[in-house]
């Protein structure tokens, strides 16, 4: 780390790689959530804009005002690519404390929050694992479910037959357990306690005559109201209902919205994700299935972002770069403006 103590930090994604895994991640999300339940941090709607059929530009934030921190993280998604980044900031003085790369830390944070749902509304015995979509988030969703449950079997779902058996081989060489392709939706969740879709389905890939009694399920692709990953008859059957924002789900979710309405309908038996940690939530041999609907929130980047500029401070890691500084604006006009019909 070099420049002046005073400047801001430029932490990269080798820094964030180097600082925070799996299990941090979830620990690091846990703790923020427990913050939200008492009060201590809160979060903004995500605001998002479409274009060119598709593309999508997206912006979150959060602050936690007890220790000191407020942040966006903006990202614009194409079919070229993204580039995610975190921007924190002092929420008393209102100075740049760091810009954090974050592509590893959004599926961290993704991962975290199905890691820390799972923990939560899984059977403390859920062994066998459906995932469903094999695309860039797939991996750290795998990590997250083998950090709380003692799963055995995964089965993996991809429509491409060629990523559903690249990704079977991944998974296998990444964390040695027993992993199989399936054919279908159908297959993969036959007799799962544990099942995650993340995809990018514009209409409901799983219906409740899939599903077993007894599992639970992640739902993190469906993210705009263009997009949907589960059928009303697996929100009528779930007995936990669970979301990380729910003035959020509000907004953004179409499943949720088309099941209970939109506001100012009725949404008592939907949970925020933060008051189910809060209550420290075991599920019961009357639950039936439980679904967490994540769509990310500000909370869990900065969660994430507090942990990891915190340690960058301590380690020594990441890169100074000036305090951004105020030039009053021109207010005179220019002969060159004026030629090119200026007022």
């Amino acid at each position: 780390m070099t420049g002046s103590e005073n400047s801001a930090l430029w932490i990269s994604e080798g820094d964030v790689v180097s600082m925070m895994d799996i299990g941090e991640a979830i620990a690091a999300l846990e703790a923020g959530l427990l913050a939200e339940a008492k009060g201590d941090a809160y979060n903004m709607i995500k605001t998002h804009v479409e274009w060119n059929g598709g593309a999508t530009l997206h912006a979150i934030g959060a602050v936690f005002p007890g220790r000191g921190y407020a942040g966006t993280k903006t990202w614009p998604h194409t079919k070229n690519g993204a580039t995610p980044l975190l921007v924190l900031f002092d929420s008393n003085s209102g100075e740049l404390k760091a810009i954090v790369e974050a592509f590893a830390l959004g599926q961290l944070r993704t991962a975290a929050a199905c890691g820390v749902a799972t923990r939560f509304l899984a059977s403390p015995e859920s062994n066998e694992f459906a995932i469903i979509g094999t695309g860039k988030q797939a991996i750290t969703q795998v990590a997250a479910v083998l950090a709380v449950r003692p799963v055995r079997r995964i089965r993996i779902f991809s429509p491409n037959a060629e990523h559903r058996t690249q990704f079977v081989e991944r998974v296998r060489n990444e964390f040695e357990v027993e992993t199989v392709a399936s054919s279908s939706v159908r297959e993969a969740v036959n007799g799962a306690s544990i099942i995650t879709i993340v995809t990018r389905a514009t209409e409901p890939v799983l219906s409740a005559d899939m599903v077993d009694a007894g599992a639970h399920i992640n739902s993190i692709g469906a993210i705009v109201p263009s997009r949907a990953e589960v059928s009303g008859d697996v929100i009528a059957r779930a007995t936990q209902l669970v979301t990380d924002s729910i003035p959020q789900a509000q907004k953004l979710s179409r499943e949720l919205i088309e099941f209970f309405g939109p506001p100012p309908a009725e949404w008592g038996a939907v949970r925020s994700l933060a008051s189910v940690v809060a209550s420290k939530f075991t599920r019961t041999a009357s639950d039936d299935l439980t679904l967490f609907k994540a769509l990310g929130v500000g909370v869990s980047d900065l969660s994430l972002g507090i942990a990891l500029y915190e340690r960058a401070l301590a380690l020594g890691l990441g890169n100074r770069i000036p305090q951004p500084r105020k030039v009053s604006p021109r207010l005179r006009t220019t002969e060159v403006a004026k030629s090119r019909g200026g007022a």
